[in-house]
């Protein structure tokens, strides 16, 4: 059985030490998160995440979701868990108070998010794909949808998808083929088929109002002429009681290689009652609205995937004893030294240590980028997390998928067996590469649309970020300008580079900038995490410099950050030097010779 550890100190840390949330003022609602608030909201949510829903990580692994007389039944232990989050009012952390949410900063529900994603990430999606759904209703809807549907789903009483996939389209929408024809009551007849719908049918909730992409009559050709309807599994009346039965049905469940404990569904709408959300032909900018939260919060799926089996790996190495220290006996009462104790077993550790937290310092740092936008209507936020969200959702799956398999690794043979429950991580993380965008569609959103936005401005502003942290900072400590500035740096002058090749040479072949988009995300990612263990560097020899306690935390913070700084950071070198051979290798086979 896995074991799984919130990581209360190390995300304290960061929303403390190195955000330093409750001085920012100027963001409505960050100067009641005192050190003791967070503590006491965290805390509570660890409690569950690690006696309630990491539990049942392998139940609904084993069991999965089944389809019975068109009800989807969860996995044995789900309902009842879901009943103690939704009583909790986990749902309702960051959601309007109007609509009976807690009004919480969007930084705090991503910190709980982390814990429940590691503990039981396919659980955790029901709730998660209910809070987009409630996003985009809240921001595009109007107030009568807003009375009508958002309480309850605030509360998660009812359910919420997002519907967009069909058999013969993924990323081009325009291609889709839902129809939504006029009714006389000014509803909507939606027809056709969805795929792919998380949570589209389950148990555990009295109704679950599906967000359905489809086309008017009379519509556009392309993503012009798409619309977004709100079409509820079960009609509501106007008193808020549920009436009939929607003509919608689940016609299948996917069988997948992981999150079996959600439901992943085939959704048929046969005439079945919607309403328009929005205007007409607008349905992308409705669904766009939430895309920067979703696909943070799938980045987050991705590195806390990576966090819990890390954790597990860890636990592994201390306890298995194999060989001995080459440079002396480390445990002689013992058959063998625990394997700990080996060069490549600790590189293999330290990979994984110094990614996750860096990953999680660079989220949480989204979030409050997130925040910022929302709550201050700060415009230059807004920007810099539109260019973060690729690099966020597409560097973070990438590699938190990558450090399930080294943590799977650390444990050898034991890894590919179920018992131990590293190979489960690895399933249910290798999906975070691929929906909400995959990591290929993020890195061309990267290179294509973020980068050029607003004349560059916002890129630019990453630099200038990096350049004022590093001459603020320089000539204090000679050791932090060795160990961290100057790495820092030279990555930053890599990134650059690479955007200037791009410049120089995609208007001519946009295929040079294409070709290499895919290791500037990953560049553009190296040199956040870098930026980020620069920051937590120095939050650390801060704290070590006030004598503020716990010395073994700080220190370890340094070491592992040193680490990054001088094994994973110079990877930028290598994507820079791939970037700047272009188009021609890529593109030289004729399709044909494939």
């Amino acid at each position: 059985m896995p074991i799984y550890t919130a990581p209360l100190k190390d995300q304290q840390f960061i929303l403390h030490d190195v955000l330093r949330i409750a001085e920012q003022a100027d963001v409505p609602g960050y100067d009641e998160l005192d050190r003791e608030t967070t503590e006491a909201i965290l805390g509570e949510a660890a409690k569950l995440a690690e006696n309630v829903l990491a539990p049942l990580n392998p139940v609904g692994d084993e069991e999965g979701c089944k389809l019975e007389n068109g009800v989807v039944r969860t996995p044995k232990g789900f309902k009842d868990a879901f009943d103690q989050v939704r009583d909790g009012g986990w749902t309702a952390l960051d959601c309007d108070p109007e609509y009976g949410g807690q009004g919480l900063p969007y930084l705090v529900s991503t910190a709980v998010g982390e814990m429940f994603s590691s503990a039981n990430m396919a659980f955790n999606m029901y709730q998660g794909l209910t809070h987009g759904a409630y996003n985009a209703i809240h921001a595009h809807g109007s107030d009568e949808q807003k009375r009508t549907y958002l309480p309850k789903m605030v509360s998660c009483e009812w359910g919420g998808t997002m519907n967009l996939t069909e058999p013969h389209c993924g990323t081009d929408l325009g291609l889709i083929r839902t129809k939504a024809v006029p009714n006389d009551d000014g509803s909507y007849a939606i027809t056709g088929q969805k795929i792919w719908i998380s949570a589209g049918e389950h148990d555990m909730c009295d109704n679950i109002i599906h967000l359905v992409l489809a086309k008017l009559p009379d519509a556009p050709e392309g993503v012009k002429g798409i619309s977004l309807f709100i079409v509820p599994k079960f009609m509501v009346n106007e008193d808020g009681s549920l009436g009939e039965r929607n003509s919608l049905s689940c016609g299948g469940l996917e069988k997948k290689m992981g999150i079996h404990g959600n439901a992943t569904c085939v959704m048929n709408y046969d005439g079945a009652r919607g309403f328009l959300v929005g205007e007409a032909h607008k349905g992308m900018r409705a669904m766009f609205t939430m895309m920067n939260e979703a696909r943070l919060g799938v980045g987050l799926q991705g590195y806390a995937q990576g966090a819990v089996a890390y954790q597990n790996a860890l636990g592994f190495a201390q306890d298995r004893l194999q060989g001995r220290d080459v440079t002396g006996v480390k445990a002689p009462e013992k058959a063998a030294d625990p394997i700990i104790v080996h060069p490549d077993v600790r590189r293999n550790l330290m990979d994984q240590k110094s990614f996750v937290e860096g990953a999680r310092a660079f989220t949480f740092w989204g979030a409050s980028l997130i925040d910022r936008s929302h709550r201050a209507h700060d415009a230059d936020a807004e920007g810099l997390i539109s260019l973060m969200t690729p690099v966020i959702k597409g560097f973070l799956t990438d590699k938190g998928f990558e450090t399930t398999v080294l943590a799977q690794q650390t444990l050898g043979g034991s890894g590919f067996t179920r018992e131990w429950g590293l190979e489960q991580f690895v399933r249910d993380a290798r999906i975070t590469m691929i929906y909400e965008g995959t990591n290929g569609i993020q890195s061309l959103d990267l290179v294509g649309r973020k980068l050029g936005q607003d004349g560059g401005k916002h890129v630019m502003a990453f630099f200038e970020m990096v350049k004022t942290f590093i001459a603020d900072h320089k000539g204090q400590d000679a050791d932090f300008d060795k160990q961290f500035l100057d790495p820092l740096k030279a990555a930053s002058k890599d990134l650059q580079a690479a955007g200037m090749y791009f410049m120089q040479n995609g208007m001519k072949n946009p295929n040079n900038a294409l070709s290499g988009s895919y290791d500037f995300m990953h560049l553009f990612g190296h040199v956040c995490l870098g930026l980020m263990w620069a920051r937590m560097g120095w939050a650390a020899r801060e704290a070590l410099a006030a004598n503020t306690g716990d010395v073994e935390f700080y220190e370890t913070k340094l070491a592992t950050g040193r680490y990054y700084m001088a094994r994973q950071l110079p990877m930028t070198g290598t994507h820079l030097a791939r970037i700047q051979t272009g188009a021609e290798t890529v593109m030289a086979l004729d399709a044909a010779n494939f």
